[in-house]
């Protein structure tokens, strides 16, 4: 199981991430579009939306990780609050946190193996419909690894 936490990492500019891009959510109500940075290696990814006052509207951040897995997160000096979208090896959607508490250091689980989490402004998941088992398109996403 892997566990993401702060590690004292400081934050200088408007982006945490290396990586950007678009990402794809396929629901009952159609396709939508999120602007993402994309955090690849265990030093972005600890760091994630920490420290963040916004998010666009449209925006969000995809943690990738190398092999599917068990992994948690916490909310630790998040500043707003988020949906987090467990993403299955075979590309949908396992499972939905909404509308996470800020500062809470409280884990979220997983529960189950993963190959990435989708972390959304809170109220997103469930303002395009979005549910268990839904495709999320992303270059690698729903391949082998």
């Amino acid at each position: 199981m892997v566990f993401l936490f702060a590690c004292g990492l400081v934050f200088n500019g408007d982006t945490f991430a290396a990586g950007a891009g678009t990402i794809v959510l396929k629901t009952e109500t159609g396709d939508h579009r999120f602007n993402i940075e994309v955090a690849t290696n265990d030093q972005e990814r600890a760091l994630g939306l920490m420290f963040r006052r916004s998010l666009p509207e449209n925006g969000g951040m995809l943690f990738l990780y190398d092999r599917p897995q068990s992994a948690s997160m916490w909310m630790k000096n998040t500043l707003i609050p988020l949906d987090m979208v467990f993403i299955a090896p075979d590309g949908r959607v396992h499972r939905i946190e909404s509308n996470t508490e800020p500062f809470s250091t409280g884990l979220i689980s997983s529960e189950g193996a993963i190959v990435g989490v989708l972390e959304l402004n809170a109220g997103q998941a469930d303002r395009i419909g979005l549910k268990p088992g839904d495709q999320v398109i992303y270059p690698g996403l729903g391949t082998s690894r």
